[in-house]
């Protein structure tokens, strides 16, 4: 149980690596001289690989098995680093190599967080679910990391190194005897029977509640420092080092601190009080104190650490039968963060602090699905 465990933790840290798409963008413009608005290609293709074949994906891990699309989306993953070490000479490459990334990734994403349920014991799902995102948010700092200490040599390093570790990962699933956790069904899964459980008014609230999620995490994260310097001339990367944001590692705390407190708190009561610190942390980014602004910065990270980790699980619990077809479309409710941060930016040309109005909506909504949550679970539906 452990050995299967930590293969699946290695997965969660590829996914991590994800993220690098943030930091090469700087690079691309140097390296390529080309726009800021091209170099938002990057992200946008990153992004865009979720809303292209999550559901699909979904649907290919209930026929053909969870491991066997984990293999398939760290192949995808590999031949995306494999192509910058041949030939990075075009912009469109790097492109290539990223929507590549961006694809394995969304295909991982969408085996790998339920096949936590099947290697996790009886009512640890949660818990395992919120360590793994812990261990995806370490993948994702090594981006940064990485590229701090190779900079001087060159940051095309960083896919030979990324490499390495996805094909030590792509070994170990492949050794991996996986023994999913299946419902008796009738039929297999289906595009259209993927976006038929969006009839189900709480399956649809909780696919929103990720899209909002996202968007929010996503959105904070990109405009809390121009925030901080509109109002304090205070540049939030003096608060960590090697550009890791101070946003970013409260979520990481958060969700450490999450996969502990879920030993003792159940999901549910989890899933409500979280949601209701993400509220109060982002009111307090409208009290233009600098104590309480960064205060609420952090206690705003540690709430939404665990918001993604905990929708996915609850949910997947409730409808175990539909657990492939849920992965896909909660998956692919990510691209919440391409959406959702393009509208915080049309507030922020008239002002920056009136643009946290939209995650601090999205929160209360979620807020609102989590009591909606702790009726179901009482009522035992």
């Amino acid at each position: 149980m452990r050995l299967r465990v930590f293969s699946v933790f290695f997965v969660f840290f590829i996914m991590g690596f994800g993220d690098i798409v943030g930091t090469l963008v700087a690079f691309a413009i140097t390296e390529f001289e080309i726009s800021k608005t091209l170099a938002g290609i990057l992200p946008f293709v990153g992004f865009l690989a979720y809303g292209l074949f999550s559901v699909p994906s979904g649907v290919l891990s209930d026929r053909m098995g969870k491991r066997f699309v984990l293999l398939f989306g760290l192949s995808i993953v590999l031949t995306g680093f494999i192509i910058p070490m041949i030939s990075i000479s075009k912009f469109y490459l790097l492109v290539l190599s990223i929507f590549l990334v961006g694809s394995g990734i969304a295909v991982l994403q969408v085996a790998g967080n339920p096949v936590m349920r099947d290697v996790s014991e009886s009512g640890n799902f949660s818990r395992n679910l919120s360590f793994a995102q812990f261990i995806k948010a370490i993948g994702s700092l090594t981006g940064p990391i990485l590229v701090g200490l190779l900079i001087l040599k060159n940051w095309k390093d960083l896919f030979p190194i990324y490499a390495l570790f996805t094909a030590i990962t792509l070994f170990l699933i492949f050794f991996l005897k996986l023994r999913e956790k299946e419902s008796e069904k009738e039929e297999r899964a289906s595009i259209g029977s993927s976006f038929a459980l969006l009839k189900d008014p709480y399956i649809l609230l909780m696919v929103l509640g990720i899209f909002l999620y996202v968007g929010a995490e996503v959105g904070v994260n990109s405009w809390i420092a121009t925030y901080l310097n509109d109002l304090f001339n205070l540049d939030i990367e003096s608060l960590a080092t090697l550009s890791i944001g101070f946003f970013f590692f409260s979520l990481m705390v958060g969700r450490l601190l999450g996969s502990i407190i879920l030993n003792w708190l159940s999901p549910g009561k989890f899933f409500f009080f979280t949601s209701i610190l993400s509220v109060i942390g982002i009111l307090g980014l409208f009290i233009k104190v600098k104590s309480v602004v960064i205060g609420s910065i952090f206690l705003t990270g540690l709430a939404f650490g665990n918001i993604f980790p905990l929708i996915f699980s609850i949910l997947v619990d409730m409808f175990p039968e539909k657990n492939n077809e849920l992965s896909g479309l909660l998956v692919m409710a990510i691209v919440g963060g391409a959406i959702i941060p393009f509208f915080m930016g049309v507030i922020a040309d008239f002002s920056v602090t009136f643009t946290f109005i939209i995650p601090l909506i999205s929160m209360i909504f979620i807020a609102f699905v989590s009591i909606i949550t702790l009726k179901r679970v009482r009522n035992g539906l």
